[in-house]
């Protein structure tokens, strides 16, 4: 047997993320807690606020359309702003503020984190028709991670 790990799209487990499927293209248990990889569907909405981790890596591989990154400083507003296209590679290391957004109506994004722990929060929140990360402040914080800003403006 193989030792390696060959997903295409759709052979991960969907799961809903607020008002979004998601799609686990690898889970921690998987790689023993190396790594969880995650395809977003995202639209402008779908914003995280301006948030870093303490724990993990994050990384991110923009597949279609366009994505706004705002990195490096506690507010939104003091954040280095890049644009990232089709085939664009993003890194931020664990403690370095950020948050994305799509520029253009919809973009699909893989969301890699190392090591993989994070993935239960994501998989903790489920479905709600609406985005309110300020209601599991006590969940994040379990995963190390704390929000400074508020999202980007839709």
């Amino acid at each position: 047997m193989s030792i390696a790990l060959i997903r295409n799209r759709g052979d991960g487990e969907p799961y809903r993320y607020y008002d979004a499927l998601q799609e686990q293209v690898v889970s921690t248990v998987e790689t023993n807690g190396a790594v969880t990889v995650a395809r977003l569907s995202m639209r402008r909405g779908d914003a995280p606020p301006l948030h870093s981790h303490s724990r993990e890596d994050e990384s991110w591989v923009v597949l279609s359309g366009r994505v706004r990154f705002w990195v490096g400083a506690n507010s939104l507003e003091e954040c280095e702003v890049r644009d990232a296209g089709p085939g664009a590679y993003v890194f931020a290391p664990r403690f370095v503020p950020h948050t994305l957004q799509p520029i253009t109506s919809t973009a699909e994004v893989l969301v890699i984190n190392n090591p993989g722990a994070i993935e239960g929060y994501f998989r903790s929140v489920g479905s709600a028709d609406a985005r309110r990360d300020d209601e599991h402040l006590d969940d994040l914080a379990r995963y190390g991670v704390v929000l400074l800003d508020n999202p980007p403006p839709a």
